[in-house]
């Protein structure tokens, strides 16, 4: 009403200003519309896509679900392989496309610069890591720079909501993640971490391993969820391992817990096969939840392994660990069902392909496919 009472004004110069004025806005309106990535609709499934970071085209994998119609705002997932893996590897592992697509939300999954021990596979450039068996560092990257210019690429190809994008990381993506987050970039609302949740870099004090404080200075509160194996011989629970890892899970939590700012005592559930550790108090609404498995090895959970979460009133929902981390991430913390309630039918004996075959070992979880999808018991080197 304002505007049309102004174009009536006699000076006819002033109205086509304002007219010109007003085109102009409407059209910068248009035009952000595009930049954020909303307003067409896109092909559903898995696609490739590469970003130019530092000069250089990286790659990645991106996932759309069928419900995508580029007006509504999703949620974003950033998914991040471990060592000799890769993008679609990571989510035949992790899954993340098929929960996106019961959920609605869209997935990338982004490729390390180093090459992996393995054809065809890749590792992280983690910084303050030093170098890895069977791993050059020869072409290594700018790995932070990269996952920097991959949110600014999500957010202008997508219809996304910027207040709602997460990230998990398995074993060596796990790192890479919580180097990123320790380095003070804030793009991520929550982050899930299966088999290497890191809290800086390791410093040795009176014979003790500890995350060195310097090493790691986040720039916000953040929700963490991790998931851990009592049985994982290449990043151990308890500590120890190799120069990269040495402080166990239990200190990594506890340091996320008072970096942010959470009650320094925790409320513990053990059950007989999960122990689940909950930070309450958090500054900014943040939640820090650690499970524990007992008969988990180096794996990302699988189907074998299930939590069980309110879904209000008297409802409960078994969830896998790619669930429960959504679930984590929707209501940034969530409610805690009884570690007691989770089960697992998992032994010490389950076993799937050999490294070079594309399995994990000994593992915790339903075979894998021995197509180089899901590459090795040596990953998160």
């Amino acid at each position: 009403m304002t505007t049309s009472t102004a174009l009536r004004r006699p000076r006819g110069g002033k109205s086509v200003g304002l007219l010109a004025t007003v085109s102009f806005f409407l059209a910068g309106m248009a035009g952000s519309a595009v930049a954020s990535g909303c307003g067409a609709a896109l092909p559903a499934g898995r696609h490739d896509l590469d970003i130019r970071s530092g000069g250089v085209d990286r790659s990645a994998v991106y996932f759309i679900p069928s419900s995508y119609d580029g007006k509504r705002k999703l949620p974003l997932v950033f998914d991040f392989h471990g060592s000799n893996s890769h993008p679609r590897g990571q989510l035949n592992r992790s899954h993340w496309d098929e929960v996106a697509e019961r959920e609605g939300f869209v997935v990338v999954a982004l490729q390390g610069s180093l090459d992996g021990g393995f054809p065809g596979t890749h590792a992280w450039n983690v910084p303050g890591v030093t170098p890895l068996p069977g791993v050059s560092r020869d072409n290594g990257l700018d790995e932070e720079g990269f996952i920097r210019d991959a949110v600014g690429k999500a957010k202008e190809m997508f219809c996304i909501d910027p207040g709602r994008i997460y990230a998990s990381g398995y074993s060596g993506g796990g790192r890479m993640l919580s180097q990123y987050v320790c380095d003070g970039h804030g793009d991520f609302t929550a982050a899930g971490f299966v088999m290497g949740l890191r809290a800086g870099s390791p410093e040795q004090e009176d014979g003790v391993w500890r995350p060195r404080k310097a090493s790691c200075q986040p720039a916000k509160p953040i929700s963490i969820i991790a998931f851990s194996g009592l049985k994982d011989h290449v990043n151990p629970f308890a500590g120890g391992g190799r120069p990269y890892w040495q402080y166990g899970g239990e200190v990594a939590v506890k340091r996320w817990a008072e970096l942010n700012g959470c009650d320094s005592r925790p409320i513990t559930d053990e059950g007989e096969t999960v122990t689940v550790t909950t930070y309450p108090g958090c500054r900014a609404g943040a939640s820090v939840m650690s499970y524990v498995i007992a008969d988990a090895s180096h794996d990302w959970p699988g189907a074998n392994v299930r939590f069980r979460v309110s879904a209000g009133g008297d409802t409960i929902r078994e969830l896998d660990a790619t669930g429960r981390m959504w679930e984590f991430f929707r209501s940034a913390g969530g409610e805690l069902m009884a570690a007691s309630s989770a089960k697992a039918t998992c032994t010490d004996t389950t076993t799937t392909a050999t490294n070079n075959k594309g399995g994990q070992g000994t593992a915790c979880r339903q075979p894998v496919q021995p197509d180089l999808s899901a590459p090795g018991a040596s990953e998160g080197l």
